[in-house]
Parts: structure tokens; C-alpha cells; sequence
């Protein structure tokens, strides 16, 4: 259903909407790119992604940015997508911050016919019929990848510490269930996956996975707590990005351990690819970086959306965006362009 676009929507809103006039364009498409959480790198990107489609649509569709704060969670975000529905926009692509609460929430925009993608994060799998497809990472890759570098620097085994996002965003126990799998050469049967325990050479240390919530300096201050408690762990494997996106906060941590990074005795592997995370990797502070799209999700839901709203065929489930696998040796070439 076509409506009549609303101007000035605020972009970052916990529970609701702000609107400052109608503009009196008609027959254009409102289509909402939900993140998990606002003024955050990886999901800037993945804006810039939505706003460049919605340039190239020559109108046909807004792109309504609009997400939870900071640091908000998986409550704010069903209140923004309870919101969205209310409004009846036409169309929505979310990352679900928690899953489960995500796929109760969503079971109303079904009802109400709006069009649903996930993308970055998925559903569970009994909630997968309430989205029509995911756009994203294969993000079990992401954890596999990370341990792989892990083995080429410490082929022995250790000790580990794996840092995560939410306890319930899907996402990111996919990547965990893709570093535990490999490290351990068994595959589980479900994400997480299953805790390394002197496990193929390897054992996860007490007290992780740390869990950020998405919150940068509290992963930063994770970081620092944990490599000061076990002075030799072998691997430090944050799922996200967290605690490079402050990346001076991250680089006064990480400077206290850069010749053990450099030398390999501390495999500081990292998930995301961000320009800042590239440059702190050519400082030496970081040994591997494994990158996703969020552009080209941004870019790729919200083309979607507007071919379903045409009577196109929708994209197919799933469809994966690729990644980037950076060591400090590849840093010039390993960004895909």
C-alpha cells in the first residue's frame, strides 16, 4: 500500500516516532531499516547502504532509518518494530537484537500484511515463516573463519576467550558455534555450539564468553579485565566489532599486549572490517579481522523490498552478502570492492 511520505522522521527514537510536518509527495513506498542499536559504525554503514537505494528508486520508496539508542536492546527495538507496524509502513528489514522476542513482535506485521526481511541477524528457526527472506552474513562463516586464523597462529591450541553481542541475538551464537566447531574439529548440534573444555587442545577460560550487549565500553573494559586476569590466554575472539569501535579506548588496551600480538603468542582475532578496525590492525593491533557488507545489506533489503511492493519476485532465502578475511598480511587486498 502506497502513502503519503511524513518529512523530518527522526532517525533514533527508543519507542515511538517525531515527525515535523507532511510533505505532499504522493505514491512513494516507506520502508524501515530497523537496527539493533543506533550510532553504531557497522550499522551506519548499512544506512548509507538503505539511503544510496532509496536515491536510486528516483522516489519510489523513503528509507526510514529508526532504531533503539545507543545502547538499547531488544525491548526498545520491539517497541520501535510494534511502532512501525502500527504505522503501516510497507515494508520492514530488522536485525532482531533477541530473536525470540523478535519473532512474537513480528507475528502482527504478517497479520497485518506488511512485507518482513531480517538481515545481519535472523529469527529462530520456528519463526522463520514470519520473514520472507534473510539478507546477510552466513554468520556461522564469520566464527570459522576467526578460528581459522587462530589455528594458523597458535596450531598447538590454549586457552581462549570468546566475546559476544546479546546472549540471545542469533547472530552472534552462530559465530560462536562457528569458532567453538572448528577449534574443536566436532561440529555441534545447535548454536552456540558446545563450550571447549581441553577440547581438540583447546579450553575456553572461566568467566567467558563475555557478553557486551552492544555496548562499547563496557566491551573495551571486558577486554582489558580479562587479558590482565589470564596474563598468557593464548586467543581473545570478539564476535563483533565492540571494542574497536572506540578505538582509542581499544588501542590503550591493546598497546599493553602488542608484542605478544605481533610475536603470536596472543591470537587477537576480530570480527568486522570497519575502516577505523583496518587501521588499528596496520598499527599492529589486531591479528586478523574477518569483515561482512552491511552496505550492500542496507542496499540489497531495501531493493527487495521495493521489487515485492512492485508484484516482483522476492530475493531468495537466504541470500548471503559475502565476507572479507584481513591478516595484517593481506590488509591492501583483502577488502572486496
Amino acid at each position: 500500500m502506497k502513502k503519503i511520505v511524513l518529512a523530518g522522521i527522526a532517525a533514533a527514537v527508543v519507542a515511538g516516532f517525531s515527525s515535523v510536518g507532511a510533505q505532499a509527495q504522493e505514491d512513494t513506498y516507506v520502508f524501515a531499516l530497523v537496527p539493533k542499536n543506533m550510532n553504531n559504525p557497522f550499522f551506519d554503514q548499512a544506512r548509507d547502504g538503505c539511503k544510496k537505494a532509496e536515491a536510486e528508486s528516483n522516489g519510489k520508496f523513503e528509507c526510514m532509518y529508526i532504531g533503539p539508542g545507543e545502547h538499547g536492546g531488544g525491548e526498545e527495538q520491539v517497541q520501535v518494530v510494534n511502532d512501525l507496524i502500527a504505522r503501516k509502513v510497507d515494508g520492514i528489514a530488522v536485525s532482531p537484537s533477541n530473536a525470540a522476542a523478535m519473532g512474537r513482535t513480528l507475528q502482527a506485521a504478517k497479520d497485518a500484511g506488511i512485507p518482513v526481511l531480517t538481515w545481519d541477524s535472523d529469527l529462530l528457526e520456528k519463526d522463520l515463516a514470519l520473514r520472507t527472506a534473510y539478507i546477510g552474513t552466513y554468520n556461522y562463516d564469520i566464527g570459522t573463519n576467526i578460528a581459522k586464523i587462530v589455528q594458523e597462529i597458535k596450531p598447538d591450541g590454549g586457552t581462549i576467550c570468546i566475546q559476544s553481542g546479546g546472549a540471545a541475538a542469533a547472530n552472534h551464537n552462530e559465530r560462536m558455534q562457528g569458532i567453538r566447531d572448528t577449534l574443536s574439529g566436532t561440529k555441534s548440534d545447535s548454536a552456540p555450539g558446545e563450550r571447549l573444555n581441553d577440547t581438540n587442545g583447546w579450553t575456553e577460560v572461566d568467566g567467558c564468553p563475555l557478553y557486551t550487549d552492544d555496548d562499547f565500553p563496557k566491551a573495551v573494559q571486558q577486554m582489558e579485565d580479562i587479558l590482565a586476569k589470564y596474563p598468557d590466554l593464548d586467543a581473545f575472539t570478539p564476535t563483533g566489532g565492540f571494542p574497536q569501535f572506540i578505538p582509542k579506548a581499544y588501542a590503550n588496551v591493546a598497546e599493553k599486549h602488542k608484542a605478544r600480538i605481533e610475536s603470536g603468542d596472543l591470537a587477537l582475532v576480530v570480527a568486522d572490517t570497519l575502516p577505523v578496525q583496518m587501521d588499528l590492525m596496520r598499527q599492529g593491533l589486531s591479528a586478523g579481522q574477518v569483515g561482512q557488507r552491511p552496505f550492500q545489506m542496507g542496499y540489497e533489503t531495501m531493493n527487495a523490498l521495493l521489487q515485492m511492493a512492485e508484484g516482483g519476485e522476492p530475493p531468495k532465502d537466504p541470500t548471503y552478502t559475502g565476507l572479507d578475511v584481513c591478516t595484517p598480511e593481506t590488509i591492501d587486498s583483502c577488502i572486496a570492492q
